[in-house]
């Protein structure tokens, strides 16, 4: 895994000058410890920081084809590449490193654009053709690594985290009202939107070319459903079996790096599940698992992940969270974030990251992935019971399905929430200057969804097609899954990500992923034999930690201070008189925000002043 940064010229525009570039490139040091590269020319400009995984000693970038007439920065990993590599050696192609990602120049040459249908990984790069003076930014198809971009007046910047684009000179630091309002409104941020005014997260699954002066985007893959009632007509034991071969097989691709490789154990069903496949792959391997465990019993899993090591025999690595170790990891996960949080487990996350490069371990297995796609959360099994939300009639229920219409092209989707009646709590929250503006920046006036892919789906794939796109993407993949793993140099991969793995799940039918009220049934029938059934049998067990309310009884002086009344109302973002009744209501003893129902808003004001403060954005006036 690695930083990429650059720059490319619009028109006959001069490009980034070297000592720009250079900047961008070091703010991504921590993705990248061990090298870093760059390409520069009167139209061009690309900046790499290395973490070497595979081609340990041959893999530096920019990477070129024979004639160097094209330049590679990639950040992420092939998993085919072998197979990729020996095809491409049949026709010709000579390859001067060990890495990966060089195979992305040769079957370019190939195939164009076309060659993204060619790959298995994850991967955001940037290809930049000198002869055509063209640019292509990809991001693998499930989005799991990130690629942010911002179009000046004279050049296109892009980079691996906003904080690389947000050193060029010509782009504005600002915040996107939109996407402030997204985080209130859904899970976080939805692509192409950030929380920064001016630049945009490239979706996954798309592209970007600049050509002549023009910049264009296009859809390569999306997660697409059968239509209802055109399931394949198969036995239970196929789904099952062939998940599980399909299972052992992404693990394996996985285990590939020139590094040493462990995996995350948090007890429950996904994390338990890989690891039993990373053993099986390599039955005399002992690697290292790294789990999180709290004095609260309540959040606590130890018991669950001490029965895989105990089955297993890894060497294992226990991280003890206290409640004072969210206060002391928060400003430095919001830097990494990039964004306001609602929920604490970042933090978490950012601990066991560095038990893992503490130990001399650079890549780590992770179970992200599992829950969207086969029916994991509460609302699956409210959909296979038939409580799906009926919107009500009356006005309101005629502005809901408005809502729905625009977030998703189809007003009797149900999705989380009444996204009207949350409009109105919002206001609330707001200042009184942002609420007399809010009709400029209601999330619920931008879709956030293709309803073409939506349209005629079973309801469970429908709410599995939402959660990739509004849950798992731009939240759990990314301020969650890579920022977390790359804010310690560590490089997580998810093999129920794996592409084949993802297209067979979408034809499983529904009735098997949530079965007499059992969620991911299918998952957990070829789980039986490698994973013991108290595991199995478990009842759903989110990963959480303490909230904003155990924060405000810690009463650290910097929350307090970044929480005055004077401070939020000179920022002028939410309502001060607002934030103090929150405040008073939080920090009443055993206050707690409900896990599932409700939303941490005090965190999101708390977080989101830290991160004005970290990338130096401007009070609201």
């Amino acid at each position: 895994m690695c930083g990429i940064t650059g720059a490319v010229a619009l028109g006959a525009a001069p490009a980034v000058d070297a000592r720009v570039l250079d900047a961008m490139t070091a703010t991504l040091l921590h993705r990248g410890p061990d090298s870093g590269g760059r390409y520069l020319d009167a139209h061009a400009g690309l900046g790499f920081r290395r973490l070497s995984i595979v081609g340990v000693h041959a893999g530096d970038q920019p990477i070129r084809n024979e004639d160097g007439s094209l330049v590679l920065v990639c950040n992420g990993e092939i998993f085919n590449h072998r197979e990729l590599r020996a095809e491409l050696e049949a026709k010709g192609h000579r390859f001067t490193t060990q890495s990966d990602v060089e195979v992305i120049v040769h079957l370019f040459e190939e195939h164009g654009v076309a060659l993204l249908d060619r790959l298995n990984g994850q991967f955001a790069f940037a290809l930049y053709d000198r002869r055509r003076r063209s640019l292509m930014l990809a991001r693998d198809h499930m989005g799991i690594l990130p690629l942010y971009y911002a179009l000046t007046p004279e050049q296109l910047v892009f980079g691996s985290e906003i904080k690389a684009v947000l050193e060029h000179h010509a782009v504005e630091r600002a915040v996107d009202l939109t996407g402030l309002d997204q985080v209130l409104t859904f899970p976080g941020p939805v692509a192409p939107r950030t929380v920064f005014r001016g630049i945009s997260s490239l979706r996954g699954g798309e592209y970007l070319l600049v050509e002549d002066g023009t910049v264009r985007t296009t859809t390569y893959w999306d997660l697409d459903y059968p239509q209802d009632g055109e399931e394949e007509q198969r036995t239970d034991a196929y789904w099952t079996e062939t998940l599980r071969e399909l299972l052992a097989t992404s693990v394996r691709r996985r285990l590939q790096a020139d590094v040493p490789v462990g995996y995350y154990l948090s007890g429950g069903l996904d994390s338990s599940l890989i690891a039993a496949l990373v053993h099986r792959t390599d039955p005399g391997a002992r690697p290292n698992s790294f789990s999180v465990s709290f004095g609260d019993s309540g959040i606590d899993e130890s018991r669950h992940q001490r029965m895989m090591v105990d089955l297993l025999g890894p060497r294992h690595h226990e991280t003890r969270f206290e409640p004072t170790d969210i206060e002391a990891e928060l400003r430095r996960m919001v830097w990494h974030a990039e964004t306001p949080v609602k929920e604490t487990y970042n933090t978490c996350s950012l601990a066991l990251s560095r038990a893992v490069r503490d130990s001399g371990t650079r890549v780590v297995l992770t179970g992200e992935g599992a829950d969207e796609l086969f029916g994991g959360y509460l609302g699956y099994r409210f959909d296979d019971a038939g409580h799906r939300d009926a919107h009500g009639g009356g006005l309101e229920g005629q502005l809901e399905r408005e809502a729905r219409r625009t977030l998703w092209g189809d007003p009797d989707v149900f999705y989380e929430r009444d996204y009207h009646a949350w409009r109105e709590s919002k206001l609330d929250l707001y200042a009184p200057d942002l609420v007399d503006a809010f009709a400029d920046f209601d999330a619920l006036r931008h879709p956030v969804a293709d309803g073409t892919m939506l349209r005629g789906r079973h309801p469970l794939h429908q709410r599995s097609y939402l959660d990739f796109k509004l849950r798992l993407t731009d939240h759990l993949l990314t301020d969650h899954g890579d920022r977390m793993a790359l804010a310690n140099s560590v490089e997580a991969r998810y093999p129920f990500l794996d592409i084949d793995v993802v297209r067979f799940a979408t034809r499983i039918p529904a009735r098997l992923k949530v079965h007499a009220g059992t969620e991911k049934y299918v998952l957990k029938q070829a789980a039986r034999g490698l994973v013991p059934d108290p595991i199995i049998q478990r009842e759903k067990f989110g990963f959480r930690a303490q909230g904003s309310p155990g924060l405000l009884r810690q009463n650290p002086e910097w929350v307090g201070d970044m929480l005055a009344y004077d401070r939020i109302k000179r920022q002028g973002y939410f309502n001060p008189d607002v934030t103090e009744l929150l405040k008073k209501q939080y920090a009443e003893p055993g206050f707690e925000v409900h896990p599932h129902l409700g939303d941490d808003l005090l965190l999101v004001v708390l977080t989101f002043g830290v991160l004005l403060d970290a990338f130096d954005l401007p009070d609201h006036s």
